[in-house]
């Protein structure tokens, strides 16, 4: 139950932004509020602070134009104060994450009355390793690191590499610049940053002689003290994935935010997925083996490090003809001993049902145990050489050959760890009545013999979700434009892992809809006749008034590239296509056109579908060329496709059919964008209107105005 005065907190806080900001209070907005506070303030805990309630997640609908940022920031901030937690606020998009930091809590905290600090957490690797940064302006010479993996990297940076490191010494250095990575004022290439920054397993924390300098400890310093954390999603998977409480507080003492809450499903499952390139694991052990004279030069005088050098030859002899029969069977496996036919750039095979066969299976077996071995020798190492580095732990080592080899230790270490991850996934059988892992490999020319990479990924982030992130954390908030499926939260609760026990709510909009008409024309064709559908895109396009400012959406870039190239020279002279210049200059260059009053096409793909904002006149008229059926050779949708299948589901319409829905729902949003904005939407694809998933579809969306073959109707 929310305690009084903590309602009364929220909702004066609330009067004085509003009236701060010259805001109209929004209906919506107010149920938002409410919502969370309610979920949030009912959350019970023991003496230790420990959550004892399980009620603590809501899920929250809340389409464009709602206010969502300010409503979960009033209602949530208070709560975790209150709660002695802190509050997370997790965005999928670097605008919104910006947004939120630089606008949204700064105006929260001039106006609100409320107290509070903020800051950004980022990853490691976004920010400047100082010791990195030192054996850089040293020089590749006195680096042994760098002779073995990086010399390629440094002849390629050459004499600009050392000028960008010189320049971010003295900016440092002065306290110009704080070291991450995103304020450099110039775009680095991820080659010369590589070199720059490291990992969890390469840092050696407070044992490091810069650690007083450390850009990535000062930013955690600042973190440790804010009551609202800014990250992304990818952070908060990244820290729940090493066990929660590394680069975040630990998440029983956080109330998470997720924004954009429709990415976290897809986002899991990514970090999740393991893959190894056979070829690349070949080359990084061949480069150990001939580099093991060097090692053993530098790091033999510790006993426990010589004996564990002097194992590594007989344990890259067991891994390296393995991995070479495990890339002659997957070549065979694919049909493809001779490798890629000459217009082939690469293939995938994907098991059925995630089943690999026995052949592959022993020999992941195999791998996995060679690579346990060599994980942990390389762990051992990485131990000895981290404390090495602590002047109270007598290793034996001196502290500068610690120093200088870690880094590569550290990196073989990870790797290792990935590929005994893999081949484990491979070799391991799924659980009876349990959804299989998706298993597949990709074949790519990649110079020399090609590369062939093995892939293994659940089908669903839902069972881990549910585990590391519900069930570990205080509370947690989940909210987006896009969150139903059909009118339904079913396929998200599916996807995430989140439980029928928490609360969910649609919020009703602060637009009027019938300012925008839903149109499927006479030109609508079924897009199966791929020839007829395109000739009826070109006879739309010509059919567009010269001064529409339009977004016109293609389900893929050879059905746009055709289109575009079938158009009359005077047509294709309006149309800006996503795949000629860069999002930004396009962007630039339409509202140019729409402010000098002529017309202006965009031709994009599902990516301008969401997070494209385009108010008012510059944009009247969205065009759907295609429903937004997923593409069906993913390799972990088709995986799962399969399984529901086996048991007797139909995945089209429990998979496909819902996720359509939520991408058309994104799309018809680019229209209306402000309360005033107004046009068309137009559907070029008949199957709306002749197969039965249709209706569905078309009762998903806001109550638009609608009209069929040129007769209007109501929603």
């Amino acid at each position: 139950m929310l305690d009084e005065a903590l309602k009364e907190e929220i909702q004066a806080a609330y009067r004085r932004v509003l009236e701060a900001l010259d805001l109209t209070p929004r209906y919506g907005q107010r149920l938002m509020i409410a919502e969370i506070a309610r979920t949030l303030g009912g959350i019970t805990a023991d003496e230790a602070g420990r959550r004892t309630s399980d009620e603590h997640v809501c899920v929250l609908e809340a389409g464009t134009g709602t206010g969502k940022t300010l409503a979960y920031l009033l209602a949530a901030l208070p709560v975790a104060k209150a709660h002695g937690k802190r509050l997370v606020i997790a965005t999928a998009t670097v605008a919104l994450q910006e947004q939120v930091l630089h606008q949204d809590l700064p105006a929260l905290e001039a106006h609100s009355g409320l107290d509070f600090d903020f800051a950004l957490a980022k990853g490691r690797g976004r920010y400047l390793c100082v010791a990195r940064l030192e054996q850089a302006l040293d020089g590749v010479a006195d680096n042994p690191t760098l002779s073995l993996f990086e010399q390629s990297l440094a002849g390629q940076g050459g004499d600009d590499f050392q000028t960008l490191v010189q320049e971010m010494a003295d900016a440092y250095g002065s306290g110009r610049w704080p070291g991450d990575r995103d304020s450099w004022p110039e775009a680095i290439a991820d080659a010369d940053w590589r070199r720059l920054t490291i990992d969890h397993r390469q840092c050696t924390n407070r044992r490091c002689g810069h650690f007083g300098a450390c850009a990535f400890f000062r930013a955690r310093r600042d973190l440790e003290s804010a009551d609202v954390i800014v990250a992304n999603h990818d952070l908060v998977l990244a820290d729940l994935s090493l066990g929660g409480g590394v680069v975040l507080p630990p998440p029983g003492d956080c109330i998470y935010v997720f924004d954009e809450g429709h990415h976290l499903p897809d986002k899991a499952l990514q970090h999740f997925t393991h893959r190894v390139g056979v070829s690349g694991a070949l080359r990084w052990l061949g480069t150990l083996k001939k580099s093991l004279t060097e090692l053993n030069a530098a790091l033999a005088v510790q006993p426990t490090l010589a004996r564990l050098l002097a194992g590594l030859p007989e344990l890259i002899a067991a891994l390296e003809p393995r991995l070479g029969e495990v890339f002659a069977l997957g070549h065979q496996l694919a049909g493809r001993q001779q490798g890629l036919g000459d217009a082939e750039e690469s293939m995938t095979h994907r098991f059925p049902m995630g089943r690999v066969p026995d052949g592959l299976r022993d020999q992941a077996g195999a791998l996995v145990t060679a690579f346990a071995e060599l994980s942990r020798s390389l762990e051992t190492m990485s131990d000895i050489l981290r404390e090495s580095h602590d002047p109270d732990k007598q290793t034996g080592l001196p502290r500068e050959q610690a120093e200088a080899w870690l880094p590569l230790v550290a990196l073989l270490h990870g790797r290792a760890l990935e590929a005994h991850a893999l081949w484990q996934a491979y070799a391991e059988s799924d659980e009876e009545g349990e959804a299989p892992r998706a298993r597949w490999m990709v074949l790519e020319r990649l110079g020399g013999d090609g590369e062939l990479t093995f892939s293994a990924s659940p089908v669903s982030a839902a069972p881990t979700l549910a585990r590391t992130l519900w069930g570990s954390c205080f509370g947690a908030v989940v909210t987006s434009a896009t969150l139903t499926a059909l009118g339904r939260f079913e396929r998200l609760q599916e996807r995430a892992g989140l439980a029928n026990r928490y609360r969910y709510q649609r919020l009703p909009s602060p637009f009027d809809y019938s300012q925008a008409v839903l149109s499927v024309p006479r030109e609508a064709v079924d897009p199966a006749d791929r020839e007829v559908h395109e000739r009826a895109i070109v006879d739309f396009v010509a059919g567009l008034g010269e001064d529409e400012a339009v977004l016109m959406l293609f389900s893929s870039r050879a059905q746009l590239r055709a289109v575009e190239k079938a158009l009359p020279r005077t047509l294709a002279e309006r149309v800006l296509a996503q795949d000629r210049l860069p999002k930004r200059e396009l962007i630039g260059r339409h509202r140019a056109r729409v402010d000098a009053g002529e017309g202006s096409v965009i031709f994009g793909l599902a990516s301008f579908a969401e997070g494209i904002d385009l108010p008012g006149d510059y944009l009247t008229h969205v065009v759907i060329t295609r429903l937004p059926f997923a593409v069906p050779d993913d390799p972990v949708g088709a995986t799962l496709a399969e399984w529901i299948e086996s048991r007797g589901g139909n995945p089209f319409m429990r998979i496909s059919v819902p996720d359509a829905s939520i991408k058309l729902v994104q799309a018809c949003g680019r229209l209306i964008r402000k309360e005033a904005d107004r046009g068309r939407i137009t559907l070029l694809d008949r199957r709306v209107l002749t197969r039965r998933y249709g209706r569905a579809l078309l009762d998903a969306l806001p109550p638009f105005e609608r009209e069929i073959d040129g007769v209007r109707q109501s929603p």
